[in-house]
């Protein structure tokens, strides 16, 4: 199995870290994308790269104040120097300050163009923006499509994602009976651009409410998906693997 979006370098695992890596590969989960979200974060991330843990290089919308104004040109001289399979985790939060959309759009717009020229594929975090993200990927003609994280939007934003070359990641919310639309898209979403995230610490599973998330959990996630598109879970680990590895910059 793939986990296709934990920050595995948060604080919440500093006491722990190795043992949670551990707990998740004696799981089954092999491989593990860490996604940068701060530049201060970054020499962090890049340490534990790996052949199992590849990284993410980004700016996140949610810590607008931490990025100052160079914080793409130092984005860049890191992506450079220390190549990720992913310039993420980038996106647009519209859950946040109607003041802040604006500056998130700039930072988008200009992490959209880096990553273009830079032919590398991207990770995104999308909140009540879906339709916002997907006119500006077309704008600029970004081609080098990656991973929508946690997505929680609409069949036929869905669809709009696919064709721009996308993979869509489901986590611990599908999980949950009450995430009618998200369990939707997640049983009719073509397999091929279908893959797994945990999100974690956050967006536990059902049944871990108040807890830590972990990748370790990630095999409960495939069981709901697997009984969702009514599947072998062995399917779903393999189909979702491979997709990962393909959409992200991996080494074979």
């Amino acid at each position: 199995m793939f986990d296709t979006h934990c920050h595995l370098d948060f604080p919440d695992f500093a006491a722990d870290r190795l043992e949670v890596w551990s707990r998740a590969r004696a799981v089954g989960v092999q491989w593990c994308l860490v996604p940068g979200v701060r530049v201060q974060d970054f020499a962090r991330i890049v340490a534990m790269q790996s052949g199992e843990i590849g990284i993410g290089l980004g700016l996140h919308p949610g810590f607008l104040e931490d990025h100052g104004p160079d914080g793409v040109e130092q984005l860049e001289t890191w992506i450079r120097h220390c190549p990720p399979v992913a310039v993420g985790e980038i996106g647009l939060d519209y859950l946040l300050s109607p003041e802040s959309h604006a500056a998130q759009w700039q930072l988008l717009e200009r992490q959209l163009r880096l990553a273009g020229r830079l032919q590398l594929p991207v990770v995104l975090h999308v909140r009540r923006a879906h339709d916002p993200m997907i006119g500006l990927i077309k704008q600029l003609g970004f081609a080098h499509g990656g991973i929508v994280h946690a997505f929680s939007g609409s069949p036929q934003q869905a669809v709009a994602y696919v064709k721009l070359g996308f993979c869509l990641g489901f986590g611990g919310v599908v999980t949950h009976e009450r995430a009618k639309r998200v369990r939707q898209v997640a049983a009719h979403l073509p397999e091929e651009s279908l893959v797994l995230e945990t999100d974690a610490p956050d967006l536990p599973p059902a049944g871990h409410a108040g807890e830590r998330n972990e990748p370790g959990f990630l095999p409960e996630v495939v069981r709901v998906l697997a009984r969702l598109r009514q599947v072998e879970v062995e399917r779903i680990m393999e189909v979702t693997t491979h997709n990962a590895r393909r959409v992200l910059a991996w080494p074979s």
